[in-house]
């Protein structure tokens, strides 16, 4: 992003990433031996060293060289006609014609202040130069989409021709197609761009004339740019040689991993695939235990949950229950816990499937049902190995659930997961499942059910005043006794994507057994009953802590409203 060798633009960029706290002062001295040593601008090796990314370098190097940051809306939806820029020297430079304005041509450029790159462009293309700053990843992604069809004619005219001239059913034909240079381009690029915008899944979907690339971020879907759909065997094929998967098998569902290291980053790939009409449509799930905070702290707990929960971590034997649908953060919740109680005095066994990241100092089992390696299997195997506190990934049948209660009967501090819409549905479903009601009563210390909402970006974000009527139907009064009641909505700005969103924050209720609770569950009254003898005890439900966090300015009113069902007027 900066010229190669540490020089004194070099040096005041990094001064000034670490004046607004974005980096460590040893950092930048880490950083800065290592540009000496590969010749990378700065912010290329910020974002190879792992220290920051590249919409974080992007943000503050725009501010720094005063030039605006190029958006997704700057990007053309078609190749600019006669811009005098070979392809190749878009490659090797880094830069996208966006538009013409006038005598100018506009440009985005991962590396504005590289002078001598301007004077070429501004000699190649016949016109005056203006330049935005570009992020690597977005340029890169742009010039295939925009300049790699036509300009590489050969190179796709010789794909084209070797589909025709041989059966795509012939295995070593889709190794080769998978190995072509194109093709890698696209798949690297269709990877780094999803880590660049803090993507949590990648679905590649195989369709009858079009292949879709969609990203999931921040819990939600988002469309990007499809790649050639006659690639679509090529693709398909070069993620499955990735993770290890049998090319030749497309019948049947595969699952397999990728590791790889990418803008100074390990990240770990969890890959599975279907088949469908059109072909196999691929979900990659990407795992960066750098970017996961294990930490209770950071997982949005208010005091009152983050205290109540504490109590319960803090018992010797029992079992403590975490809820909620697929997605919903019960596997990074449960982390964070055993994070914090892994100390010397306590030994900790877990059984996952899958392990997603692996913990210091936990003895972890990958649970294997093709051998026969199953939860209740390895659950009997654990409790000889004498542990103090065990962790199953979730309690899936009703053997599963004995093992675990009769582990908490002797002794042992039980974590797991299950599936149910809240925490009082919790204590239904184990009695659906087969489960005594006074096994139940005995054993469950604390049921946790729990959503992701997206949060604000705290530097675009508007509070708006609450209008009386809404007030009352929310009855938002309790949640913030004094001063003027605000809710906050989303803008969108450059540190954002433009989206009014960065990250995500949960939303809680933590139900604890107490003797009220113990008596209802043995007369086998339904779900509901015990939710609002929850909320006697000072449950806070879902929906009611999506509204308080809502107040406080950390989600939007309508992203409680997309995940929590609830009854505002709904009495305690």
């Amino acid at each position: 992003m900066l010229a190669a060798a540490a020089t004194p633009p070099d040096q005041r960029f990094g001064e000034r990433l670490v004046q607004l706290g974005k980096l460590k002062p040893a950092d930048l001295e880490r950083a800065l031996r290592a540009q000496h040593e590969i010749h990378q601008p700065l912010g290329s090796v910020l974002v190879r060293l792992g220290l920051l990314t590249e919409q974080e370098v992007a943000v503050v190097l725009s501010r720094h060289l005063r030039l605006p940051l190029a958006t997704t809306r700057d990007y053309p939806e078609h190749a600019l006609e006669q811009v005098g820029i070979s392809l190749n020297y878009m490659r090797t430079a880094a830069v996208v014609p966006l538009r013409v304005e006038g005598d100018q041509l506009v440009l985005a450029m991962a590396d504005p202040s590289d002078r001598f790159a301007l004077q070429a462009l501004e000699l190649a293309a016949g016109k005056r130069i203006k330049a935005l700053l570009g992020l690597p990843s977005e340029i890169r992604t742009q010039i295939e989409r925009l300049y790699s069809n036509t300009q590489t004619k050969v190179e796709e005219d010789e794909f084209e021709i070797a589909n025709t001239d041989h059966d795509t059913d012939d295995i070593e034909h889709l190794k080769d197609m998978a190995s072509e240079a194109p093709v890698i381009r696209i798949v690297n690029h269709i990877m780094t761009q999803a880590m660049s915008r803090r993507a949590s899944d990648i679905h590649v979907e195989p369709f009858e004339n079009l292949l879709k690339v969609r990203y999931r971020i921040d819990g939600v879907i988002h469309e990007v740019e499809s790649p050639p759909a006659a690639m679509t065997a090529a693709i398909l094929s070069r993620i499955k040689l990735m993770a290890r998967l049998n090319i030749a098998e497309r019948r049947l569902p595969q699952d397999g991993r990728i590791q790889l290291k990418a803008q100074g980053k390990e990240i770990d790939m969890r890959v599975s695939t279907v088949p469908t009409m059109h072909g196999e449509s691929v979900v990659m799930r990407l795992l960066d235990k750098n970017s996961v905070k294990l930490d209770l702290n950071s997982l949005g707990f208010s005091p009152e949950n983050y205290e109540r929960l504490q109590r319960e971590l803090a018992q010797p034997h029992g079992i403590i229950l975490v809820t909620g649908p697929t997605g919903s953060g019960k596997t990074t919740t449960l982390y964070a816990a055993l994070t914090q109680l892994n100390t010397a005095e306590n030994k900790i066994l877990t059984v996952e499937d899958p392990v997603e990241y692996e913990l210091e100092g936990i003895n972890q089992i990958q649970a294997n049902p093709k051998i026969g390696l199953n939860f209740a299997d390895a659950l009997r195997s654990i409790v000889r190995q004498d542990p103090d506190i065990i962790m199953i990934g979730e309690m899936r049948d009703v053997e599963t659930a004995r093992i675990a209660i009769q582990s908490a009967l002797t002794g042992h501090l039980v974590l797991s997961t299950i599936h149910t819409n809240d925490a009082a549905g919790g204590v239904t479903r184990l009695m659906d499942m087969g489960i005594e009601d006074y096994l139940i009563t005995s054993t469950v210390n604390c049921i946790l059910a729990q959503r992701l909402v997206r949060r604000l970006c705290p530097q675009c974000r508007e509070s708006y005043p609450v209008l009386p009527e809404l007030e009352a139907e929310l009855g938002l009064r309790q949640y913030q006794t004094e001063g003027d009641l605000r809710l906050w909505q989303a803008k969108g700005c450059s540190a954002c994507g433009f989206t009014g969103y960065k990250g995500r924050s949960a939303i809680h209720e933590v139900l604890v057994m107490n003797d009220a609770l113990r008596r209802l569950i043995l007369k086998h009254e339904d779900a509901g009953v015990i939710q609002e003898q929850a909320r006697r005890n000072g449950m806070r439900t879902l929906y009611e802590d999506g509204l308080f966090k809502a107040l406080k300015g950390v989600t939007t009113l309508d992203e409680v409203l997309r995940v929590a069902e609830g009854s505002p007027n709904a009495s305690v």
